[in-house]
């Protein structure tokens, strides 16, 4: 699928996964040839997407080389009049066609139900696959009363997309439990959120940070309240602080700081107090709750040094996160090998790429990435990507692209570029070299021109090194 949250949508999630058949979402923000490549990789065989996104799929179609059956998620009246795909058939006519008198078939539980791929950050993009099985442990756990607390009472608005790891899960979730859902559409920005949180009387909502803080500017220069929102999870990056109390102080919202990756489908840990804090000031409530919080039930979670042995839960040692469960893969869609790690004595876990603390309580921060991509909005951006269009210059003798802060976007791309002896560029011209050959919202925000760019030993670039030299660096877009 390329489609926004709605409940055509919703399903096909059901329709194709009951049906024995695999949910294939992908996010249409990505370059075109890299979605052509994972609908490639994955060997799908039926796209079905929304009508904005029919330029796209139109764009691509003659490179999806297993799609057999194109289908615009519409009914007749807005089907296009011309369209360069061949025999483009219609959602609604489709599901019209059928008596409802389906047989549903039974089949074994670790059957796969559906596929997301994670961002390539060392290449190609790897996908994650979910089965029956996994999905419905992860719905039971999310809905849990110190996880999402949902219920038959809620009505729940996933901003977070239908195409970023099944938005969390709370497409399974919601329909367990029985709460309402209200779908948002392409409509993402402060005013359309909050008419639809309003005239749908939502309860609970879950997002990223840059979603939130769009909400925020609107009805705060709006000077509106919500009647009926009580509660929300925000995850994908880092929620800042000063926008965690503004939720909470000032609109009265429980804010639930969430930790996961795609290859946890997606929940690993949330943020809720003990009965052991609630005597605790508020300020030292809201230092708990600032952290990504304990691991959901079916979640196992260790910290490791590089020598893989167990680090103290005393929130002072800082080592790589590990996790292992039910719902965590063991390897990715099409590869034989399996990323799982060995950790001393305690078997073999999935290495998150995160570096963390954990406390005596069991409540885990993250303090580091060991890896070097830069999250935008709570979408990965590859600094290899980025480098080596970079290098693709004929100006360019070397670059690294490195994560500076941004408070809106959290972090932003910065490309620092050692120019070729005797070649000259200007940043524009440096920046511009990037249209067309990736995703327009990955191109860096600024360029900086440095005379040299310093390596280990082993002539590795030192990021940390840069990232200490550029921590206070203003970008333009700031």
């Amino acid at each position: 699928t390329l489609a926004w949250n709605g409940y055509r949508h919703l399903e096909i999630y059901y329709g194709a996964a009951g049906s024995q058949l695999v949910c294939h979402t992908i996010n249409p923000r990505l370059f075109p040839e890299q979605i052509a490549w994972i609908a490639n990789d994955a060997g799908d065989q039926v796209l079905c997407f929304d009508a904005t996104f029919l330029p796209l799929v139109e764009k691509i179609a003659s490179q999806l080389s297993t799609v057999k059956h194109f289908v615009l998620m519409t009914d007749r009246g807005h089907m296009p009049d011309k369209t360069a795909i061949p025999n483009l058939l219609c959602f609604d006519e489709l599901a019209d066609a059928e008596n409802g008198d389906y047989t549903w078939p039974e089949f074994d539980e670790n059957t796969a139900s559906s596929l997301c791929y994670t961002s390539g950050t060392t290449g190609n993009p790897k996908g994650a696959v979910y089965s029956h099985r996994s999905t419905v442990l992860h719905a039971y756990a999310a809905a849990l009363p110190d996880a999402m607390a949902l219920s038959g009472k809620d009505v729940v608005l996933p901003v977070v997309p239908m195409f970023h790891v099944n938005a969390w899960g709370l497409a399974y979730s919601c329909a367990m439990v029985g709460a309402k859902v209200v779908f948002p559409g392409p409509h993402l920005d402060g005013k359309s959120l909050y008419e639809l949180f309003e005239g749908e009387k939502v309860t609970f909502s879950g997002g990223v940070p840059t979603v939130w803080l769009g909400l925020l500017n609107y009805v705060k220069a709006n000077d509106l309240k919500f009647s009926t929102f009580k509660r929300t999870v925000v995850g994908g990056s880092a929620i800042p602080p000063t926008m965690m109390r503004t939720l909470e102080d000032d609109f009265g919202l429980e804010v639930i700081h969430a930790w996961g990756m795609t290859e946890l489908s997606p929940l690993g840990t949330l943020s809720k107090l003990k009965a052991k804090h609630q005597a605790l000031s508020a300020e030292a409530q809201h230092r708990i709750l600032e952290k990504q919080g304990k691991v959901i039930y079916g979640i196992d979670m260790e910290i490791v040094g590089d020598d893989d042995e167990p680090l103290a839960w005393d929130a002072q040692a800082s080592g790589n996160l590990v996790v292992r469960g039910p719902w965590v893969i063991d390897k990715y869609f099409g590869r034989d090998e399996s990323p799982l790690v060995d950790v001393k004595g305690e078997g073999q876990w999935f290495p998150t790429g995160d570096v963390a603390t954990i406390d005596a309580d069991a409540y885990m921060q993250i303090t580091d990435r060991s890896k070097d991509v830069i999250k935008s909005g709570g979408e990965w951006i590859s600094s290899i990507d980025l480098e080596n269009i970079a290098m693709a210059h004929p100006a360019v003798h070397e670059a690294a692209a490195i994560s500076c802060r941004h408070p809106k976007w959290d972090e932003r791309p910065l490309l620092v570029v050692v120019k070729k002896p005797g070649a000259e560029v200007t940043k524009e011209e440096l920046l511009g070299f990037f249209e067309g050959r990736i995703a327009k919202w990955q191109i860096p925000d600024d360029a900086v021109f440095v005379p040299e760019i310093p390596h280990t030993a082993t002539g590795k670039i030192q990021k940390l090194k840069l990232r200490e030299q550029f921590k206070d660096y203003k970008l333009p877009t700031a």
